[in-house]
């Protein structure tokens, strides 16, 4: 028999990192679903909101260059 043990760990965030997350929670989700959720299944626009410093062109690069990256990669397997 395998017994699951749940460990918990404390982490540190800022100010501004704690109220967005707290924004971010839905109903009575806890912090730690609402991470899982972000991280997992976030929807694209709750993720980039995250990262305000972030501009749409520099977004736009970046989501380019990936593509780029994934073509190559599928053309390496023959897909």
């Amino acid at each position: 028999m395998c017994a699951q043990i749940k460990m918990t760990k404390t982490i540190s965030l800022s100010d501004e990192a704690y109220d967005l997350l707290k924004k971010r929670k839905m109903g009575k989700e806890s912090f730690s679903d609402a991470i899982k959720r972000l991280a997992v299944k976030g929807k694209l626009s709750e993720v980039l909101d995250l990262y305000p410093e972030i501009t749409d062109k520099e977004y736009e690069k970046s989501a380019k260059d990936l593509r780029k990256k994934i073509d190559a990669r599928l053309k390496d397997v023959g897909l």
